[in-house]
């Protein structure tokens, strides 16, 4: 199953957003930020509860890749990993490449961002 998906140019909407769907059930362990910037995930993640894909998403192995891999292929593995076909992968990761932020739920069948 393909994750749900929302893409915010707006942190402020980006929290009312989390703060909705969580207020419908889904869990917090569910929820990811994913954005260009290392800092400003860093920062979301602490204001939302949301989280960030790490190696318990990825794996260890893809974990270990993505040591040696750039920047804007790191983003598009973690995408795949997490349920995301490549070419969604890569049509959204146009969208961080321009500051968007993407709001990821997984395991979940119909999600009202």
């Amino acid at each position: 199953m393909q994750p749900n998906y929302q893409v915010f140019g707006d942190d402020e909407q980006m929290g009312e957003s989390i703060d909705r769907i969580k207020r419908h059930g889904v869990d917090e362990d569910n929820i990811y930020i994913l954005s260009h910037d290392n800092d400003h995930v860093r920062r979301a993640k602490r204001q939302t509860d949301a989280n960030k894909i790490g190696v318990s998403e990825t794996g260890l192995g893809t974990a270990t890749k993505n040591i040696f891999r750039g920047k804007d292929d790191k983003l598009i593995s973690k995408m795949k990993e997490i349920g995301f076909e490549q070419s969604t992968a890569k049509e959204l990761h146009k969208e961080l490449e321009k500051g968007k932020t993407l709001l990821v739920v997984t395991n979940e069948e119909d999600v009202k961002f």
